[in-house]
């Protein structure tokens, strides 16, 4: 499994394989701009390949569920999957898949491991 760590000011991006797995600090507002960077970083690296991103929410942030649609319209982003195991995060994460276009590409998960295998399922 290829992996690479990229330090971004909102909080650390791996890349593992065809996946970013993204880490976010906390107390973020995760808006459109940093969503944007996230999306220009998969188009840079992924180089017009297919792939999924995951959000393993290990810190307590804000996110603006408006992203969503702005990342649907990312054709070369398949999967996106969720990653938080206490209810309120589950509930916010069931709220932001309302704003994305796929809901089948769109998984909610309790496990890092749980998401990745769901993500290269779905990327193809």
């Amino acid at each position: 499994m290829a992996k690479k760590v990229i330090n971004l000011s909102f909080g650390r991006v791996q890349i593992i394989d065809n996946i970013l797995v993204a880490e976010l600090n906390e107390g973020v507002l995760f808006n459109i701009e940093e969503n944007n960077v996230l999306l220009e970083l998969g188009l840079q690296v992924f180089k017009g390949q297919p792939y999924g991103y995951i959000s393993n929410r290990i810190n307590s942030y804000a996110v603006n569920p408006l992203i969503y649609k702005n990342s649907s319209a990312e054709t070369n982003l398949k999967a996106i999957a969720i990653v938080t195991n206490d209810s309120i995060g589950q509930k916010n994460a069931m709220l932001e898949k309302q704003f994305y276009n796929d809901s089948n590409s769109f998984g909610i998960f309790e496990t890092l491991e749980e998401a990745t295998n769901w993500v290269k399922e779905n990327i193809y």
